[in-house]
This record gives structure tokens, sequence and C-alpha cells, in this order.
């Protein structure tokens, strides 16, 4: 249904359709589609004080996500939101030998799946059935599009 990108990172410019377009379509695939998800890209500070506050974990990390849902039926059609930390995810993608593109995606992947209520921290079985799933819409996105204009 509705997409909505914040990029609060100066240095690193998105080309924003193209990005919706990729979380539509794995709305889509997770049977979400007519859901929304607010996207909020940010630097270190920022991500490092919400997971101060939310998580009580004094460091920066990579993706946060954010959940609306508690009940078994939705009240409103707002999935929840992601948090990415941009500095964090350029960092990984290097280290992976990713580009900064495919980073966000399988940060993207891994946060949507929290909030339709995947959750690796509950034991190693739930975490098998989270990495199969990730597996599987990384598939659906392939090739990554590029959406990153630049990365200083």
């Amino acid at each position: 249904m509705a997409v909505i990108i914040h990029n609060r990172v100066r240095r690193v410019s998105f080309r924003l359709l193209v990005l919706n377009r990729l979380v539509q379509r794995l709305l889509d695939t997770i049977g979400e589609g007519k859901s929304e998800l607010g996207i909020e890209l940010v630097g270190e500070t920022k991500m490092r004080r919400l997971n101060r506050v939310f998580r009580d974990t004094d460091r920066a990390t990579d993706v946060l996500a954010f959940g609306f849902r508690e009940a078994e039926e939705p009240l409103s059609n707002m999935l929840g939101d992601l948090v990415i930390s941009i500095p964090t995810a350029l960092r990984q993608a290097r280290v992976l030998g990713h580009t900064l593109d495919e980073e966000i995606v399988r940060l993207l992947i891994h946060g949507m799946l929290h909030l339709v209520g995947f959750d690796h921290e509950r034991g190693e079985r739930d975490a098998q059935r989270m990495r199969r799933k990730e597996l599987k819409l990384w598939k659906v996105v392939q090739p990554v599009p590029r959406f990153v204009i630049s990365n200083e």
C-alpha cells in the first residue's frame, strides 16, 4: 500500500522510487502487500540513541524494527517502522563483500521478517527458520536493483 522512506543521512543519496518498489515487492511476497511501512535511513549517532532507549544497549546496530501490531487482528494497515544505520550498513557491506544496495536489502528483509513475527533470538530453531525465509526473500529480489546514487 504505502511505503514511506526518509533519508536522514547527508552523505548518501538514494533513488527512493527504486527502493520503494523493491520494498513493495518484498511486502507483496511476505503477504503484507496492503500494509504500510515506514523506513528511516539514519546515521550512527541516532541509531545508537535509539538502541539505547529501546533496547538498553549503548551502541549502534544495523537495523531496528518497531512493530505496530500486537493483536491477532491488526487495528490498522501500519505494519511498523524500520530504522537502518547507513554507516553500519556500509561497514558490513565492505566486510561481507556486498554493495551498499545489497546490504540495505539484506537489512530490510531481516527487519521486515521481525515485523511479521520471526525472531532469531528465541532459539536456534527459530533462527534457522528465519534464515531460510531470508534466503527465499533474497532470491525474490535478485538481481538487486541499484538505488544508491552516491556514498562518500
